[in-house]
């Protein structure tokens, strides 16, 4: 017992509207339709975990966080609720706590993680209503560690027992071996996952690939052979960068962040430091998305700085472009065309001598131009000049793209047609709209809408001009509503 109150616990507890009493009888309830019936918690015991930090024993915790995700309807972890085993629970928790975890906890933090998401899928709710950490506060955080190399499996340590003794006592860790051919086809799942989300938005897999991340977190508390462990913390990184994207992609931003950073552990645990880079400069972007270019540039600095000398040109030509996009959110014109021009050095210096990994092989030259409309767009906010290159890097973006990527082509027909009304030309803009229009409906992405949003308020000030009419309430149709204020600030800053 700390003998100091549990503040975490308590601001939790304060949002739920539930009293002391009725808590103990929802945790006794659980607890015995889980197969504990003889905990017995009253409600002075409630006050001890609250007032004193007391921290009760196994099911408790588990349970505790059960009922506190299913009413607050976003994920609450164990640590969350300040009664991590690590943890000192009579601490007030600060944005950023508990970052980076310690060595050899990935697996559990990620199975603990993706089981309650997965609840709040069953259940039916939206999570989304944790706080985000600032990017600032992440780069902070985890500076010191990314620029250390990950721990990797001990030397000497036999395979064939659970990876931590801490581990080895959770239950919920269904602990086994696999062998090469279950990576390989864990591997080959991934590029499916990655193809259903480059086609059609995170909407619809997001929980498949929750279900599998899951699952490899099981597989990942048993102690595998060196190379086999390696390829499993590969996997894992690339399912988390999934699961966030698409968890940003559908609109649940913090539980978005809370994978991007399981990704960044999962990779550095693996060995793979460009790979937990990239997981952080999907943060970035999602900064950038919400109208916070300031925060995606402290990101920024550490994917770049902590990718390690063995990224490649062209994944560092990618994280260029991410800076790039948050240095004209900022108005920042020559800046963001400095960054660019390397960006472009950078992708011409690669040779291909070196195969990208899996993961860097949807950022192609397509891809390229399409960031780069998208950073001129942006910066035709600031200086209209700009809105004539943005059109020029759409148009070749648009051209390049091969079949599979339907949501990069919409963002580049919006990018393109937002341009032209930037650029006074409403016939061209109603244009590329419509196209953009032809294929939205078939998508799962709020991250289009917020664009198709953001390219509305645009045609505002061509509201009298033929045709615009129409095209402002295909929009409003086409949207699925209005956009949560969360939201609001991030789609006019796209």
């Amino acid at each position: 017992m700390s003998k100091e109150p549990n503040a975490r616990l308590a601001d939790l507890f304060g949002l739920t509207g539930w009293s002391k009493g009725e808590l103990a009888r929802l945790v006794n309830r659980q607890a015995a339709a889980t197969g504990h019936p003889q905990l017995a918690t009253d409600t002075s015991r409630v006050r001890r975990w609250i007032e004193t930090g007391e921290v009760p024993r196994d099911p408790v915790p588990e349970v505790l966080a059960t009922l506190f995700t299913e009413r607050l309807g976003r994920v609450v972890t164990i640590e969350d609720l300040g009664l991590g085993r690590r943890g000192r629970a009579g601490r007030k928790q600060e944005p950023g706590d508990g970052l980076p975890w310690a060595s050899g906890r990935t697996a559990e933090v990620l199975t603990e993680f993706t089981g309650m998401d997965l609840m709040l899928n069953r259940r039916g709710l939206v999570g989304a209503g944790a706080a985000l950490t600032t990017g600032s506060t992440l780069a902070v955080a985890l500076r010191d560690w990314l620029h250390t190399d990950g721990p990797g499996l001990p030397p000497g340590a036999p395979p064939g027992r659970p990876a931590t003794a801490e581990a080895a006592g959770y239950d919920r860790f269904d602990a086994a071996p696999v062998g090469v051919q279950e990576i390989e086809a864990l591997e080959r799942s991934v590029e499916v996952f990655r193809a259903w989300d480059a086609a059609r938005g995170g909407g619809l897999r997001r929980k498949a690939v929750v279900g599998q991340l899951n699952e490899v977190g099981g597989m990942l508390a048993y102690r595998h052979p060196e190379h086999l462990q390696r390829r499993l913390w590969g996997v894992a990184a690339n399912l988390a960068v999934l699961a966030g994207w698409m968890s940003h992609d559908v609109g649940l931003e913090p539980t978005a962040q809370k994978y991007f950073v399981i990704a960044a552990h999962a990779a550095r645990e693996g060995g793979d430091r460009p790979r937990a880079g990239e997981a952080l400069s999907r943060a970035a972007r999602q900064m950038v998305h919400l109208g916070k270019p300031d925060e995606a540039l402290d990101l920024m600095n550490l994917a770049r700085s902590g990718s390690g000398e063995e990224t490649l040109p062209r994944t560092r030509a990618m994280l260029h472009t991410i800076e790039a996009w948050a240095q004209a959110s900022m108005g920042r014109g020559q800046a963001m065309r400095r960054t660019l021009g390397e960006a472009e050095d950078l992708f011409a210096s690669d040779r291909g001598d070196v195969p990208p990994p899996s993961w860097m092989q949807m950022f192609d030259e397509a891809d390229l131009h399409g960031m780069q409309a998208l950073a001129y767009r942006t910066l035709a906010e600031h200086d209209p000049s700009a809105a004539a290159v943005a059109q020029r890097h759409a148009k070749e973006a648009l051209r390049l793209r091969g079949k599979g990527n339907e949501r990069s082509q919409i963002f580049d027909y919006i990018s393109l047609a937002s341009a032209c009304f930037i650029a006074d030309d409403p016939e061209q803009a109603d244009r590329y709209a419509r196209l953009a229009l032809v294929s939205i409906g078939e998508t799962s992405s709020h991250r289009t809408w917020d664009r198709l949003r953001a390219m509305y308020r645009l045609t505002g000030q061509h509201a009298g001009h033929a045709g615009i009419a129409d095209l402002r309430a295909e929009i409003r149709e086409a949207l699925p509503g209005a956009p949560s204020g969360a939201r609001t600030k991030g789609a006019a800053a796209v």
